[in-house]
């Protein structure tokens, strides 16, 4: 079971999935007052900003985010069971405490009907720790059954296809999403698979050597939960089969070039593509068996990959599927499978001490799976029609910006300028909740059963997604569900989408400072809508078409402001001897630079010519900036930044503050940069793309 993203197709989103809240509190700083109801929103100093986080021994021009963050970083402590810890995760807690409030209703409701009577089942099923021990391994025993039954190599492939729509794993993924190429219409996109850890690298890197090795000892302790034969042999296969999946995958930094991405194939020619692999097999187990042409990813990895099953064993195979099922089902079967899930995964790979309480995982379980049907109620308790009418006023100041911004470029031709202000003047806004809401009435909940209750919502979904091919893409659909603290950008739709729970402290403060507010949510504003035009979202026209409409020379121009952005962001060091890969981060730094400045620019626009107020000693500028900040602080584990490292295309907290600030001319002219201070680059080297 398995959630895919696809260059070509990909939503580019403020940060990566947040990972799941923890029990702990705010720190005492990010409220004003002890948190009585958990349900409401925290209160940031008493015009937006938290005076008291600054560290004032710190220059602003050597160290901006300490200075901006640095008292308050020195007391966080991140939870136990938490990877990391600020501001984001402070408001994510919000959000969980929200949705806590609507399930508990529901769950406590047996006379419910309809999506409510749904939310409350699989919420109950979940909680229900005693019926999950009771039924042991038996959930998943029919499934396991069939992996054993195998005869063939096709019997296996067959599998793999099914497992797009349940439990298993598959060499190959599989999923549906606009075309690139004909955004009205949808497209099956495969990709490069099969690896059970974050990234090739933790496979081929000798500094996540110990990683590879205790995941030797943990495939081999769920294949002995499985009762699967030979564990400790079978284990040993596995990773090495999936090294040499590995070997020949494309790297995250090359899997973000859309255009290379981009390959459609009939799928006739798929077994000579990709010779080695039962191609009609897949399908039919993933009910695709009706379409005629597939979008390949990455190409020249296909072959490879193929022939590598190929000459595989099939007892590996059937180990290695046996393994996938019982790794993705862990958290849903007995305490023995879940802590060891939770071990490998959440502890030895990110560096999480504690496993959050059940009614967390409960929460984010029912988001996850029938998110829509949650949302709607979370809205109607918590999103208030005013929020979205502030957040509609912010986009079309921050678009405003943006306008002008491309009208003054000196690099840009007039024809690629008519082009980029056709794709502005297009970019759709979505703001709160679809318009549309998910139909959940065909799918079975049942109390009690907990693994079935995630395997039939996968299998929905997926029939849900198979159901639209041929049809029109719904462009009424949502990404994110309502409660999420994040945003993104949707290239085939030219759209920008602000989940409802985003519009709060420290985004937006209804009651606080402007600067303030366009240094948080404008700056994030500003970021999705430049994702539009980073180095990936310029391959699309206004209307969401993969196609070159760029001069050549435009497009060298950007090129060269853009590697010296990479070469800015790859030259910082986050930990010793860890340095960020600009290349695989290069959208989101390109976005954080380019939200900024359209932040500086409509709060600029917001004054209407009159001065500034000065508010504790800051000017309206700093304060702008300090929003910014406010927003990233926060703590990480090292073992979870070292991932992030690696898989994340979104660069560490400080990097995401200091390196697009020391590009705008207006920071340094707000706190008076100097040169020899950490953080000043000339005016001739500063980065100019937008």
């Amino acid at each position: 079971m398995k959630t895919f993203w696809f260059a070509a197709a990909a939503a580019t989103a403020l940060l990566a999935a947040c990972p799941a809240l923890a029990e702990t509190a705010a720190p005492a700083a990010a409220t004003a007052g002890p948190a009585t109801d958990l349900t409401k929103a925290p209160r940031l100093g008493t015009w937006g900003y938290d005076l008291s986080s600054r560290d004032l021994a710190v220059s602003p021009g050597d160290d901006f985010f300490q200075y901006a963050n640095g008292a308050y970083l020195k007391t966080l402590q991140i939870p136990a069971d938490r990877t990391r810890y600020g501001s984001f995760d402070v408001l994510n807690e919000l959000s969980q405490n929200r949705m806590r409030a609507v399930v508990d209703k529901a769950a406590a409701d047996k006379a419910a009907t309809g999506e409510r009577a749904k939310v409350g089942a699989l919420y109950r099923s979940f909680l229900d720790e005693q019926k999950v021990e009771a039924l042991g391994a038996k959930p998943m025993a029919a499934d396991l059954a069939r992996v054993k039954a195998a005869k063939s190599k096709s019997d296996i492939a067959r599998m793999m296809g099914a497992s797009m729509a349940g439990f298993g794993g598959s060499i190959f993924s599989a999923g549906m999403a606009e075309d690139a190429k004909d955004p009205d219409h949808y497209a099956v996109y495969l990709g490069q698979a099969g690896l059970g850890m974050p990234d090739r690298d933790y496979y081929l890197q000798p500094s996540f050597a110990p990683q590879k090795a205790k995941y030797e000892q943990y495939v081999a302790k769920m294949l002995t939960l499985a009762h699967w034969p030979k564990p400790a042999e079978n284990a040993k296969a596995i990773v090495a089969f999936e090294t040499e999946i590995a070997k020949a995958s494309w790297t995250r930094a090359e899997r973000r070039d859309d255009v290379k991405m981009y390959n459609a194939t009939p799928v006739a020619e798929l077994p000579k593509l990709a010779p080695g692999f039962d191609w009609s097999a897949f399908l039919t187990g993933a009910r695709l068996t009706k379409v005629n042409q597939v979008v390949v990813g990455e190409k020249t990895a296909f072959p490879k990959i193929a022939e590598l099953y190929a000459k595989t064993p099939l007892e590996t195979l059937k180990a290695w599927e046996a393994f996938t099922l019982a790794d993705q089902a862990a958290p849903y079967l007995t305490k023995a499978f879940d802590e060891a899930h939770f071990d490998f995964h959440n502890k030895t790979l990110a560096g999480q001490q504690a496993e959050q309480p059940r009614w967390k995982r409960g929460v984010s379980l029912v988001d996850t799976q029938i998110g829509e049907a949650l949302g709607k109620v979370y809205v109607a308790d918590y999103f208030p029609p005013e929020s979205k009418a502030k957040m509609l006023a912010l986009v079309g100041d921050i678009r405003t910006a943006m306008k002008a911004r491309i009208e003054k470029l000196d690099w840009m031709s007039p024809q690629t300028k008519e082009k980029a202000l056709e794709k502005l003047a297009t970019l759709r806004v979505k703001i709160g909740y679809p318009d549309k809401w998910r139909d959940y009435s065909g799918l079975v909940i049942k109390d009690g059963d907990l693994y079935g209750n995630v395997q039939r919502a996968a299998a929905f979904d997926w029939n849900f997604r198979v159901g639209r091919l041929g049809g029109p893409v719904d462009k009424a659909e949502w990404g994110m569900t309502p409660p999420t603290i994040n945003a993104y950008y949707n290239p085939t739709g030219n759209e920008i989408v602000f989940p409802a729970a985003i519009l709060q402290p420290p985004f937006f403060d209804p009651d606080g400072d402007p600067a303030i507010n366009y240094g948080g949510i404008g700056g994030v504003i500003g970021h999705e809508l430049t994702h539009g035009f980073d180095d990936e979202g310029r391959r699309y026209d206004a209307k969401g078409r993969l196609t070159d409409w760029w001069t050549p020379e435009d497009a060298k121009r950007f090129e060269a402001e853009a590697a010296k952005l990479g070469k800015e962001y790859s030259a910082f060091e986050v930990l010793p001897g860890a340095k960020i890969n600009g290349d695989l981060t290069m959208g989101e730094n390109i976005a954080d630079l380019g939200g900024l400045l359209l932040a500086l620019d409509a709060y600029h626009a917001s004054l209407k010519g009159q001065p500034a107020p000065v508010i504790d000693g800051l000017t309206g500028e700093q304060r702008v900036f300090l929003g910014w900040a406010q927003v990233w602080r926060g703590k990480m584990r090292e073992d979870r930044l070292r991932q992030q490292l690696v898989s994340d295309p979104h660069s560490p907290n400080q990097a995401r503050v200091d390196v697009p600030i020391r590009n705008i001319d207006a920071f340094y002219e707000a706190f008076g940069v100097k040169p020899g201070e950490k953080m000043y680059v000339a005016p001739a080297d500063r980065v100019r793309i937008w």
